[in-house]
Formats: structure tokens, sequence, C-alpha cells
């Protein structure tokens, strides 16, 4: 039997399907709607085809009824060990009619695969949720990625593809692709497809097999940023307005600002050891507290003020609030007023 928690990760839940170690219920739900989709075509396949006519059950929600899938699950398997009965939109039922749904999760028929799928919506009923772990079932939640999810997401992909990644490339995905999940999976297990098992994943691998510039990117701006290299800043900036579609200004002017937001903590944190800052951004990497230490050396907390007042001023106006200038236009005057930001605000 697979193991019944609500921590399961997509990692181990599919490994434990591909041993056919299998739970009675299994409820698919949470915001994500990739795992849900990966899945299902795995619950999909585990019947063979010469005996999906009388035990490959697929429910829709919204045109059946609690009582109509229990009795469904309670039928015995036609000439086989198991039958397996999967119900999608699960995410359209009433709350009412999902607690109905508990009788079953609790006391589940041993040889019915149950699969409940609620894509993209968490289920609310504390009733099924309680049910399905005392039923020895496996509920497996997805949540959106995050800003703070994304990296380690990344290198957790990675890993499942059996490759390692360097920091550089994890910041490189994240701007390109940023938090559509089934893109990161298509473009790492492409990498996996063409580096050998247990390569590092590299930013000149990534610019060659993802097309990902390798020198132009927000991850080298940054760099540029901290270090004060205008000629650089410069170059990149034009780069984007080249490049548009794969550069978009938003996305860079809310990387610019998070790091000028990790640069105040830094500057108002007593312990500056690399251990404390990571500790204090949530960073997995030492090499990462680097831009932070530069950073703080050539803007002092004043600057990263005005600086941080500028970028929402480069974000309103680029929405076309107190400005008609061209996009990229507003985005070379923002770096222009980051590396001149006098610093000398008066409070």
């Amino acid at each position: 039997m697979a193991q019944s928690t609500s921590a399961i990760s997509f990692a181990s839940l599919r490994q434990s399907l591909a041993k056919r170690q299998f739970a009675p219920v299994y409820l698919l739900h949470g915001e994500e709607a990739y795992y849900a989709d990966e899945l299902i075509k795995l619950f999909d396949s585990i019947i063979p085809e010469s005996d999906r006519d009388f035990n490959m059950y697929t429910i829709y929600a919204p045109e059946s009824s609690p009582e109509a899938i229990a009795d469904t699950c309670r039928r015995f398997p036609m000439m086989a060990d198991r039958q397996v009965v999967i119900v999608k939109e699960l995410q359209t039922m009433k709350a009412n009619e999902i607690d109905r749904l508990s009788e079953y999760a609790g006391h589940p028929t041993p040889t019915t695969l149950l699969v409940l799928c609620s894509r993209g919506a968490a289920v609310k009923s504390k009733e099924l949720l309680a049910a399905v772990k005392s039923g020895g079932g496996v509920i497996f939640e997805s949540k959106k990625l995050t800003e703070k999810t994304i990296d380690p997401s990344i290198v957790n992909i990675a890993r499942e593809a059996g490759l390692n990644i360097e920091p550089k490339g994890v910041a490189m995905l994240r701007d390109f692709i940023g938090t559509d999940l089934a893109r990161l999976y298509n473009e790492i297990n492409k990498m996996a497809m063409v580096l050998p098992a247990g390569a590092t994943i590299t930013p000149e691998s990534i610019e060659r097999h993802i097309g990902i510039s390798k020198d132009f990117n927000n991850f080298e701006l940054i760099d540029a940023i901290a270090t004060k290299n205008a000629p650089k800043i410069f170059r990149i900036v034009d780069y984007f307005r080249s490049n548009p579609k794969n550069n978009p200004t938003v996305l860079t002017a809310s990387t610019v600002f998070n790091y000028f937001s990790n640069l105040l903590i830094v500057h108002f944190t007593r312990d500056k050891s690399p251990s404390s800052l990571m500790g204090a951004l949530g960073l997995k990497w030492q090499s990462q507290v680097r831009n932070y230490e530069t950073g703080a050396r050539n803007y002092n907390a004043y600057k990263v003020i005005e600086i941080l007042s500028a970028i929402r001023r480069f974000d309103a106006n680029s929405k076309g609030i107190g400005s008609r200038q061209q996009e990229y236009d507003l985005l070379h005057d923002l770096m222009f007023r980051i590396l001149t930001a006098p610093g000398q605000i008066v409070i």
C-alpha cells in the first residue's frame, strides 16, 4: 500500500505508482493543475487495455452524485484484481456533496482504486480529508509556485531528472520561464535527454539547448547593478529592448525590486555573516550572498530607499500613469537613477 500522508511529494507518489504500491483512495487537489494532469495519466494506465471496458471508470463529478460514485466503487472487478475509478472535476461539486463522499472514503473497498481529482482548487471539506486519511488513502495537494518556492522547485525538478543545476542556471530558468510548472518540467526533461545522467545544468547548456542568453538576462543585470558596472547594465538593457518577448520589463522591474528590498534587509541585519544573511534572506546557496555584500557597499540604506521609490515610479509610468515614454526608455532611465541615486534623504 502507498504511504498515507497529506505531505507526500509528486516524485514519491509517482514512484509508488510505478512500483504498483497502491492505496484504496487518492485525493488530488490544489491550485497547480500540472501535477494532477500528470498523475491522472499514470492512474489511467494502471488497467491494461484488454480489461478497461469492465474495470476502468472515468466519472465527471458534475454528471454524477456521491452515492452513484460510491456504488460504482463498491462493484467487484471483472476477472481482475482491481478496478480503477477516476472522478474528475471534483471542484465543481457542492460542499455538501463532497462531504457525502466521506462515508466511502473512510471505508473503501480494497479491490477498488478511487481517484478524486479537484483540478486547480483545494478541497475544503474537513470530513473528506479526515476520511481519506482514516481509510488508508493518500492526499496530494499541489500548490502554485511562488517567488519563495520556485528556486528549490527548479532544483528538485532537475534532481528528479537525474541532473544537478548551477545557481545561475536556476536564476535563468526562473526569469525566463517563471512559475509555469509544465514548461519547467518540459525544458528540464529536454535537458535530461541531451545531457548525461548526473550532469550539471550550466548557463552554457541552457543557452545551447533552451535558447536563453547566458550573458544577457536578469541574473547578469543584478550582478552588474551590484557592482555598479554601467557599461554592462546598459548593454543588457539594449539587449532586452531588442528581444522584448523574452525580456518583459515587468519581470525585470520585479527582479530589481526584490534585489533592493533584500538589500534593505541586509542593511538592517545586525549579524552580517554569510550564514546569518542567508537565513535573513532565505537564500539556498552561500554564493548568492556575494551580490548583496557587494551591493551593500555600493548602495547605502538611503540610496536603497530612493531606488525602491524610483522602481515604483517606473512601474506606474510603464503602465501609462504619468508618462507616455516607451517602456524600455523608462527602463534605461531607471538604471541611470539607480546608478546615480544620491542617498541623501533627510528624515
